[in-house]
């Protein structure tokens, strides 16, 4: 059965053919790997820091200094101390850990959890397991950009209120939350609450200083930061309590069991330096890039909307456009014969074929959210990358809309 499945994958790939020019822009499902970042972590796949991090010899202790130079690594880019870097096997794993972990090891302080409706999956998700507990969950509303209005979060948080989660960037339309103030509103309201945010999608692409915003959970990727897939990391603010919720051997990581990916652990960390180094450089050109793609996209095909804000209020990797009287995932199939690689809908929920949690929160019709495609930039796509993707897909969305079942109107 699985050679079947090979052998018919293979065989999808032979007739697809490979393309005169390819653009990958689903960099939501998986990250393009810095070449910086490709010659560090070589050699952590031959002989360097070979070893098991908690073992006493030397390949263990030499594993042992990855992990900690990556914690100062990524502790310095957020302005934390290394001991409040909790490594784990993804951002997922990460969100999970900070949802299920702090109600768990807050639950005396109260039994409410309070999220942004356009979090990710990996936090709504968990917070739905809380209510099978006896956990009530709130999820506040979003405006048609998809910021979370203070009104409505304080409206929401109580004294009995344990943990709050709003992400900083949206994954999926790009909205640059004013995290601060929604932060000192759910203080106000509760001095003991909890807060976490989803920072995935902002480090290396926006500002992010834990102590200036406030926050006592961050959640961390390593390829959303242009490394390879296979760590995540939560920053928990010291004093902030949080259990562990997958259980076995222990290593380095007090708070994750198993054995910690070295050299996804040391790349996240040349990545995040990397990053921070060339930040004004990597974003400068990030918007540019951005605003051609949506520019450009938009003079030349009708009937397209942009979700989420414009400008400083928008991430600057982020193109989120819905094209009307089009199938989003047929348009994804579409672009992928011409080398043009998106993602349509959700990122994380395509195969599911159901309209993004995100874009029906802000507003969106079903039929205008089966119709996105998320897009995103990254510093090493050029000018010319550009131009292709406006060369090709008017052509793609013009074979699309022919064959749709929905026409625009003469």
């Amino acid at each position: 059965m699985e050679r079947d499945i090979a052998r018919s994958v293979r065989e999808l790939l032979e007739a697809h053919g490979r393309p005169k020019r390819e653009v990958y822009l689903d960099l939501e499902n998986v990250g393009l790997v810095l070449p910086e970042v490709v010659e560090y972590v070589i050699d952590y796949f031959r002989n360097k820091a070979i070893g098991h991090p908690a073992i006493t010899h030397r390949p263990g202790w030499e594993a042992y200094e990855a992990v900690a130079e990556a914690s100062e690594k990524i502790a310095k880019a957020i302005g934390a101390s290394p001991s409040e870097v909790a490594f784990t096997h993804s951002g997922t794993e990460a969100n999970n850990l900070a949802i299920l972990g702090a109600a768990k090891a807050n639950k005396k302080s109260g039994k409410k959890v309070v999220v942004s409706s356009v979090e990710h999956m990996s936090v709504l998700l968990p917070a739905e397991e809380l209510e099978k507990t006896g956990f009530e969950v709130v999820k506040v509303p979003v405006d048609r950009e998809g910021f979370v209005k203070p009104e409505a979060l304080e409206g929401a948080v109580d004294r009995s209120t344990v943990l709050v989660s709003v992400a900083l960037v949206n994954h999926e339309i790009g909205t640059v939350q004013r995290l601060k103030e929604l932060v000192e509103v759910a203080k106000d309201r509760n001095p003991n609450v909890i807060f976490h945010t989803d920072a995935a999608d902002a480090l290396n692409k926006v500002e992010v200083s834990v102590e200036r915003l406030g926050v006592d959970l961050a959640t961390f990727s390593s390829h959303k930061v242009y490394a390879p897939r296979g760590a995540g990391a939560l920053y928990v603010r010291e004093g902030v309590k949080v259990e562990r919720v997958v259980y076995g051997p222990l290593s380095s990581q007090v708070l994750w069991p198993g054995v910690e990916n070295v050299p996804a652990i040391a790349a996240f960390g040349r990545a995040v330096e990397l990053g921070q180094a060339k930040f004004d450089e990597h974003v400068s050109k990030m918007k540019r890039l951005r605003d051609a793609l949506t520019r450009g996209i938009m003079e030349r095909v009708p009937h397209v909307l942009l979700n989420g804000p414009k400008g400083d209020g928008r991430a600057p990797d982020n193109v989120n456009l819905s094209f009307l009287y089009c199938e989003g995932e047929a348009l994804t199939i579409e672009l992928s014969t011409y080398g043009v690689y998106v993602s349509s809908g959700s990122a994380c929920t395509t195969r599911i074929l159901e309209p993004s949690h995100v874009l029906l929160a802000i507003g969106r019709k079903r039929e205008e959210a089966h119709g996105s495609l998320l897009m995103k930039v990254w510093p090493l796509h050029s000018e010319e990358d550009v131009e292709y993707v406006l060369e090709v897909l008017p052509k793609a969305v013009e074979r699309i809309r022919g064959i749709s079942v929905e026409k625009p109107e003469a």
